[in-house]
């Protein structure tokens, strides 16, 4: 056998990226059946909401196994968090209402109204101490006060609404599925202030932000694509392959790493090698049609929720509802 010699730099970097390969390490089985969307997770309580049909389940991720339901809802999308009121928010778009309920005791404590249609994805802004809705059949966004439980504003976004991400300091990122287009909401004056367009046309859906370096990662399933986007000067600065059904995405700060949940049964991990220098490092085998998560930054596991189904078929496998579990080998 001929042997194989490495300089101390190789070795370094062998073990740079052994170190940042994913692999599966559990599978937590939750209740219920149903259709399912955005995961968020609460760090001051260490617990991961997942969407659920009519229900949201929560894991305690120090166990790791569920330990509680919010149930009776018409059809939700996404659960936001605000540890400063204890209070998460969920969008009920067949409802077209906001749910708050208790951190702590996960028991609902407001039905939301709101003026328009279809509440899709939901994000906590702490700089505004606001909670905002992006609704797919209205094209806005409705601004909800979480200290009196109310809607106080609409922000007209100008295209149909997908995942949002805040800047923590006053500025909301939001893609434009229909315009192929990013915006820029001021959390101020509660409006659009730039639209970015991102290219190639592919039909953004989640949206990721690397606030350090002034880049957003949008990802398109049209053309199967992450677009990084310069938000200073609205350049696309790079675009990166990834896998087919694309729906959410994450960066981590401290590991650089992109996730790119892909509905093909796959998850795109992504290296950010500098500001505007990227490639792919691992095409990661989950389940088909696993096509959001969430990443725990303290832990950088990731977190997909998906269901089994038929052999051939759209029809799900009754109580076959789960969430994956990936961590770093």
């Amino acid at each position: 056998m001929k042997k194989i010699f490495l300089t101390g730099a190789a070795l370094f970097f062998a073990s740079l990226t052994f170190a940042q390969t994913y692999v599966l390490d559990k599978t937590i089985a939750l209740t219920g059946d149903g259709g399912y969307d955005y995961l968020s997770i609460d760090k001051v309580n260490n617990r991961l909401y997942v969407s659920h049909g009519t229900m949201v389940n929560i894991v305690d991720l120090a166990t790791e196994k569920q330990v509680g339901l919010i149930e009776n809802l018409k059809g939700i999308h996404g659960i936001a968090i605000d540890n400063k009121a204890n209070l998460g928010f969920i969008s009920d778009g067949k409802a077209n209402a906001v749910v708050a309920f208790d951190l702590k005791t996960l028991k609902t404590v407001a039905n939301i109204p709101l003026d328009s249609k279809d509440a899709d994805a939901i994000i906590y802004d702490p700089f505004s101490d606001r909670v905002y809705t992006f609704n797919g059949d209205s094209n806005n966004s409705c601004v909800v006060n979480p200290n009196t439980l109310k809607q106080v504003g609409t922000i007209a976004l100008g295209g149909a609404p997908e995942f949002a991400v805040s800047d923590d300091k006053g500025k909301i990122y939001n893609n434009l599925e229909d315009k192929n287009s990013l915006n820029v909401i001021d959390t101020k004056t509660l409006k659009v202030v730039k639209n970015f367009p991102l290219a190639p046309k592919g039909a953004p859906t989640g949206i990721a932000l690397d606030e350090k370096n002034k880049r957003t990662f949008s990802v398109s399933r049209e053309n199967n694509s992450m677009v990084v986007v310069d938000i200073i000067t609205g350049k696309v600065v790079a675009t990166l392959p990834i896998g087919a059904g694309v729906d959410a995405v994450a960066y981590d700060p401290e590991t650089k790493l992109i996730f790119c949940s892909n509905g093909d049964g796959t998850t795109t991990i992504i290296k950010q090698e500098s500001a505007d220098k990227y490639r792919v490092v691992q095409t990661l085998a989950t389940q088909n049609r696993a096509k959001t998560l969430a990443l725990d930054t303290r832990t950088h596991k990731i977190y997909l929720s998906v269901v089994s189904f038929e052999p051939g078929t759209r029809k799900a496998v009754p109580n076959s509802f789960k969430v994956l579990v990936y961590k770093q080998q």
